[in-house]
């Protein structure tokens, strides 16, 4: 058997011997990681060489800038910019021979002209090719007259019509970049005080419910969208603090015994008629042909009847009256 002193020196020859094996394990392995990460960064560069430069940061007003480009929705169109003089023209022109039909922002006017945003002609014209000739009259056989222009003035007002469409962003929303939203203010207000005289006069008041209001609503837009609809809706608006609460529709039935019956009205048709009673309840009574005899009082009939009659004139022109009444 060997000695104590002998195995101790034995294992020691052990442990040192495997010690240097693993020393040379490790040298070995970070070789190999230094060859594998150099391999690596070479093939990395090798790629970004075959790839070419890195592409420059957008240019604020382009695609991916945060900014709408120019050109239109349409994908991949990019219209070089027109000539301002010819343009200028080309506006004029329009405002003068194609507005009544198709709106001052091309979106439609009062004549029925179809919405040019909307219009593939107008989205595919480049240089006036698609749209002169039509000016011309090429489509007058589907209620498009021909405008009475010189060859130039139509190219004009095609230009004047591309360089529109040319700012807009999603299909159908108007030009909004760089150009200051239209004001309604464009009516005469001694011609919208006689129509509130005719009117309105009847129902409203410039000193009593109306007193002040284009201090309530100072934005003539919202003043406009206000009176028009008829204001709040069964309900006291923040707006006219000093209005009275709109009255609801009411009903009165009365039966051929001359028995009558009011309330407000719940619902209405040809068969039955259903009325709200004062003390909370609710009831319905049959129709049949004239029997009994139904009477409703919409306080807001007049203002849904005139929505048939306004012209966009008569609407400015209130508006134009009605922002006077500080």
């Amino acid at each position: 058997m060997l000695s104590l002193s002998r195995r101790q020196e034995t294992i020691s020859g052990a442990l040192r011997h495997r010690s240097i094996i693993d020393n040379e394990v490790k040298m070995r392995i970070k070789g190999w990681g230094t060859a594998a990460s150099f391999g690596l960064l070479i093939a990395v560069a090798h790629r970004v060489a075959a790839q070419g430069p890195t592409p420059a940061a957008p240019p604020p007003g382009a695609r991916g800038a945060g900014v709408r480009r120019p050109g239109g929705f349409v994908p991949g169109q990019q219209r070089p910019a027109g000539d301002p003089v010819q343009i200028e023209r080309g506006k004029t022109l329009y405002g003068i021979g194609c507005r009544s039909c198709h709106g001052a922002d091309l979106r439609g006017g009062d004549m029925g002209g179809p919405n040019l945003l909307r219009s593939q002609v107008a989205l595919s014209d480049q240089e006036g090719e698609l749209i002169i000739p039509i000016i011309q009259g090429s489509r007058q056989g589907t209620g498009m007259p021909a405008i009475a222009m010189s060859p130039e003035d139509t190219k004009s007002v095609a230009a004047y019509v591309r360089s529109v469409i040319a700012t807009i962003g999603r299909q159908g929303t108007p030009p909004s970049i760089g150009q200051a939203a239209p004001s309604v203010l464009v009516g005469n207000a001694s011609e919208g005080q006689a129509y509130f005289a005719v009117k309105c006069s009847s129902c409203h008041s410039p000193t009593g419910d109306l007193q002040g209001i284009a201090t309530r609503i100072p934005d003539p837009k919202a003043l406009q969208n206000t009176w028009v609809s008829g204001g709040a809706r069964g309900r006291r608006s923040p707006a006219l603090p000093n209005a009275a609460v709109p009255r609801p529709t009411t009903v009165a039935v009365t039966f051929p015994s001359g028995e009558k019956v009011e309330g407000r009205l719940v619902r209405i048709d040809n068969f039955a008629v259903t009325v709200g009673l004062a003390d909370g309840t609710v009831t319905t009574f049959r129709r049949d042909g004239d029997e009994p005899k139904v009477e409703v009082r919409d306080p807001m009939k007049a203002h849904r009847d005139l929505l048939a009659v306004y012209t966009d004139k008569d609407m400015h022109d209130v508006t134009a009256y009605l922002v006077t009444l500080k």
